[in-house]
């Protein structure tokens, strides 16, 4: 019976219109643009914050590179960014180096691909895509933003202790990351690491419950799951992969904290340090490695599926063709989100794992190369003899289909633990998860940001400076990531300050210097693109309703949303997201909200 109360109430809400939404007391400054509630405004900060800490990841990125093409050369521009602390005469200290790189991967992973892509296209999509009002719980969604800002402040802050940041590597194995008095970064910057991972995991459970609930319980008459645009189906599955595999990362931090400040062992047995024994007895740092694994592997997936919601949504409006295979573009996310909770053993080949166990790992690993490959044959498809629109966000996400494809056939070497054990530690590694994760997601977050910056701002961004950005960003990481394969195979290790001890791998600096370079020009180059999307925020051609004539609901609304996002009554849905230039039809495009004609089909059944 409540049920159908439930129901009954809900259409008549629809009927009214929600009229109820829209008697809003004026809002205060701080009630409308700082703690505010609407999910578009929370979406903007989430960019706003994740585009600082990704230009600090990537100064991080400039610093560590000068050292690696030109070992204890002085930079001045070192010492100004570390001091004589860090960088005394301008060359950079092995400790800070550590810091450096543990920093610029933390933030990249976390706080940009996850927080920022997830928090900016979730926030800004879910409510308007699916007919709704604003998220579930919009109280939930501002606490979310806060504790992701509170966690990057702490990161940020971090980088500013006397000790340094912490430095045992984004994976912050122990028993580096668990003893304090090992390194200078496994002290008090170790601390705040955790502390700032662990709002972080509170902030994204806060955004994914939200998340999940929101699509599954206020889509508007009409919004079947059949008839959702891809993008919110990626970001759904997102969710549930992030709810499910942070708290085991919480717990990892947990007991990681346990073991550096109450005594327990959970991750340390027979460790002299000094020449002195410690107490602690019993614990496996492999515990460790499973647990952050466990997170660490469903993680790449939170990172770069929002990247293919994204990715289907751009291409398919400006190649203005129906994507190609909806129903198994689904399918193949469903897919790849349930075999990437048991594939994490591929990061622990060399760990001292049975082979049998490790040729298991091997099976799912390679098992994911056939959704992600339906996934790449159907976006190609689509561009299939399409009416394609070369513009700056289309180029942005074919740039990143074409990164997911490179970098993904390492992963196939990476996936074989006979071919991995070779590689495992070097920049093969590297220069792998760089591709198929990092840049893909980077390249259709750029692609997102320009294609829905008219929706964000009511303005458009500037074409041809979208343009420099792209082959600038897009040769320059081919520049960076493509001779890391080489020096990887060649044995280079991760992680070393420089390999003035190895003479074999004299002969490979060159390519350092090469990578180095692509590195400072490419870090440059996104310049270009911070000029363009703050003047174009206030300078930038008015944008109209719908700019790209595209399908999907959020451009039946007013051009900037006030809050609650349509004016009058929801709008109703009558068909799938992607009628793109329909056999028989007038017009290239047939919104969702139009109704569908008699003996006409709804693709979204059928495809």
């Amino acid at each position: 019976m409540e049920t159908h109360a439930h129901t009954a109430t809900h259409d008549m809400d629809h009927q009214a219109g929600h009229t109820h939404h829209h008697e809003h007391p004026k809002l205060s400054f701080i009630e409308k643009y700082v703690f505010s509630m609407d999910h578009k405004t929370i979406s903007k900060q989430f960019l706003f914050t994740a585009m600082f800490m990704a230009l600090v990841a990537a100064i991080l990125s400039t610093l560590f590179r000068l050292q690696l093409g030109w070992p204890g050369h002085s930079f001045p521009v070192l010492h100004y960014f570390l001091g004589d602390r860090w960088a005394k005469g301008g060359v950079l200290d092995p400790n800070m180096y550590l810091g450096l790189v543990t920093i610029h991967g933390t933030i990249m992973v976390f706080f940009l691909l996850t927080g920022g892509l997830s928090g900016t296209f979730a926030n800004l999509l879910i409510p308007l895509q699916v007919g709704a009002r604003d998220m579930a719980s919009p109280m939930l969604n501002m606490l979310s933003y806060w504790f992701f800002f509170i966690a990057s402040l702490i990161m940020f802050i971090s980088l500013y202790l006397e000790t340094g940041p912490a430095s045992a590597g984004w994976t912050i194995y122990p028993p580096l990351s668990a003893l304090p008095q090992a390194i200078p970064g496994s002290g008090a910057g170790m601390t705040l690491w955790l502390v700032s991972i662990s709002l972080f995991v509170v902030s994204s459970l806060l955004g994914g419950l939200n998340y999940i609930v929101t699509v599954l319980n206020l889509r508007t008459k009409g919004m079947k799951m059949t008839r959702l645009p891809l993008t919110i189906w990626a970001l759904l599955i997102t969710a549930v992969l992030g709810v499910l595999s942070f708290p085991v990362l919480f717990g990892a931090a947990i007991l990681l904290i346990f073991d550096r400040s109450f005594g327990t062992s959970f991750y340390l047995s027979d460790i002299y340090i000094g020449g002195q024994a410690l107490s602690q007895t019993g614990g496996s740092p492999i515990l460790f490695e499973h647990l952050f694994w466990f997170l660490g592997h469903p993680e790449v997936y939170i990172v770069i599926m929002p990247a293919f919601g994204i990715i289907s949504e751009i291409m398919s409006v400006n190649a203005r063709k129906p994507i190609f295979g909806y129903r198994a573009m689904i399918g193949s996310m469903l897919a790849i989100a349930f075999l990437a909770f048991i594939v994490w053993g591929h990061h622990m080949f060399v760990s001292g794992m049975n082979p049998f166990l490790g040729s298991v790992f091997v099976f799912t690993t390679l098992l994911i190369a056939i959704p992600s490959a339906i996934k790449a044959f159907n976006y190609i498809t689509t561009l299939w003899k399409g009416n394609i629109h070369f513009n700056p966000q289309m180029l942005f996400v074919i740039g990143a289909v074409s990164t997911f494809i490179s970098g993904g056939l390492t992963g196939i070497i990476l996936a074989d633990s006979a071919l991995d054990v070779a590689v495992h530690g070097t920049y093969f590694v590297v220069a792998h998860f760089h591709i198929v994760m990092g840049l893909s997601a980077v390249l259709a977050m750029f692609g997102g940001v320009y294609h829905w910056f008219p929706k964000m701002f009511g303005r458009f961004m500037n074409k041809k400076l979208g343009y420099w950005h792209f082959w600038l960003t897009f040769v320059c990481a081919y520049g960076v990531f493509l001779p890391m394969h080489f020096i990887g195979l060649a044995g280079v290790p991760r992680r070393y300050f420089n390999n003035d001890l190895y003479p074999a791998f004299d002969k490979l600096q060159h390519l350092n210097v090469i990578i180095s370079v692509f590195a400072i020009v490419g870090v440059l180059s996104q310049v270009i693109f911070f000029v363009n999307f703050f003047y174009s925020m206030f300078k930038g051609p008015k944008s109209e309703q719908n700019p790209w004539n595209s399908n999907t609901l959020e451009w039946t609304t007013p051009i900037v949303p006030e809050h609650g996002n349509w004016p009058g009554e929801l709008p109703v849905v009558h068909r799938w997201a992607y009628d793109y230039s329909k056999p028989g039809k007038d017009v290239d495009f047939i919104p969702q909200t139009v109704p569908m004609e008699e003996g006409e089909m709804d693709e979204g059944e059928h495809v």
